[in-house]
């Protein structure tokens, strides 16, 4: 069985397989002769992004970085500005509102290099007409409180967005678009990763609106989200992008599987309900010894008012239906390096996890039914801490289970 040390190694050498900037220089050798005169950058790996593609490429007119404040560093020659994850903020509304002025200003002879990363629906808001902030916010927290998957949420958000579902294009227009994409969304739908800003949208209005209403949420919108979802689509045809992916889940998935010759790697990707996939896990290790490498990105449907995300729910589950098990670990983690409104990325449980919780005065069912997952895992010790990775493509796990 791995040792927490030989779980939290692997687990970096999957994050480091998604470094944004050997990602951003691989991306630039397939577009020889880029010269763009505006650099915009945005997500939880922008900073790191455009500091690879200024460094590769001629100076730019403009160069803009909007990134979270956990990853913001200097980028010599951009100017970086720092936004809320994942409920928008004003400083998220003034980031896109100087995205916005930069290309507004586009003609046919300027080239525009986008570089996007997980993280950006929140980071870049820029509300339709009508749409206030306070808006997109409150649909925010209704769509993360839900449980439904990024695609679903993004289906929604970018329809609420001037950048969001081609938005970007068309405020680009007439100039071209090239987009560098690290992509957060299992299945790497491009219409998916960061709500599409270079891409078609996920969805048309009026199945948005379906997929509201089947979420019991449509009546919950704020009365300016439901008339912006109702609007007639638009019939102007979407520009053309040149847009390429340049890291995955599956990359680093790969990139562990290199360095453990051993490892089963799982094919279906961990996704869904946190709770359903807590049962995936149990079944997995149910059938043997060995060492399974997984991926993806789960739900969570928030009941009680504790604090946590989809990984340490997730690890917490696991430690709860095997509690007293000898002989497994399980690592669960977010590539971003912050799981949910927490500094921790995740976390490695094993049949003594639940035990620790107790020793410490602590209810772990009790604190799960609160969703507290972050208070249960930190009273047993087995939180993952690796602050701020600067990328972001899901999630990774690693189950170990002993011969």
């Amino acid at each position: 069985m791995l040792s927490r040390d030989e779980m939290s190694a692997l687990f970096k050498i999957g994050v480091h397989a998604a470094d944004p900037a050997q990602a951003v220089i691989s991306g630039l050798s397939q577009c020889p002769g880029l010269a763009p005169s505006h650099v915009i950058a945005f997500g939880k790996a922008a900073c790191a992004m455009a500091r690879a593609a200024l460094d590769h490429l001629p100076a730019p007119r403009h160069a803009l970085v909007v990134t979270n404040p956990e990853n913001a560093a200097p980028v010599a020659g951009a100017e970086v500005f720092t936004a809320a994850h994942p409920v928008p903020d004003e400083r998220g509304l003034r980031a896109g509102r100087a995205v916005m002025k930069i290309l507004d200003k586009t003609t046919a002879q300027d080239r525009v290099l986008a570089l996007v990363s997980g993280g950006a629906s929140a980071l870049l808001p820029a509300p339709v007409p009508g749409l206030s902030l306070s808006d997109k916010a409150e649909v925010s927290r209704l769509l993360l409180a839900a449980g439904l998957d990024i695609t679903a949420m993004n289906a929604v958000r970018q329809h609420l967005s001037q950048l969001k579902g081609g938005g970007f294009l068309r405020r680009a227009a007439p100039a071209p678009v090239t987009a560098l994409i690290l992509s957060d969304v299992i299945g790497d739908d491009l219409r998916a990763i960061a709500s599409g800003p270079t891409a078609a949208p996920l969805l048309p209005r009026a199945q948005a609106v379906d997929l509201l209403h089947k979420a019991q949420l449509w009546d919950r919108l704020p009365e300016q989200a439901r008339a912006a979802l109702t609007r007639p689509e638009t019939d102007a045809a979407l520009p053309e992008a040149r847009n390429i992916l340049i890291g995955s889940n599956a990359k680093s998935l790969d990139a562990m599987a290199a360095a453990r010759k051993d490892a089963l790697r799982d094919p279906e990707p961990l996704v869904g309900d946190v709770t359903e996939a807590a049962q995936r896990v149990v079944a997995r290790l149910r059938t043997g010894p060995g060492l399974t490498l997984m991926g993806g990105e789960t739900t969570v449907t928030l009941r009680g008012s504790g604090r946590g995300g989809r990984n340490q729910e997730l690890a917490l589950r696991v430690a709860l239906a095997l509690d007293g098990q000898a002989g497994w670990r399980f690592l669960s983690a977010g590539t971003d390096g912050r799981d949910g409104p927490t500094e921790a990325a995740g976390a490695i449980v094993d049949g003594d996890t639940c035990a620790r919780i107790r020793m410490k005065g602590g209810d772990p069912v009790a604190l799960l039914a609160n969703n507290d997952s972050f208070a249960a895992l930190e009273l047993a010790g087995d939180l993952l801490i690796t602050g701020g990775t600067g990328t972001n493509v899901a999630d990774l796990q690693i189950l170990s289970v002993d011969k």
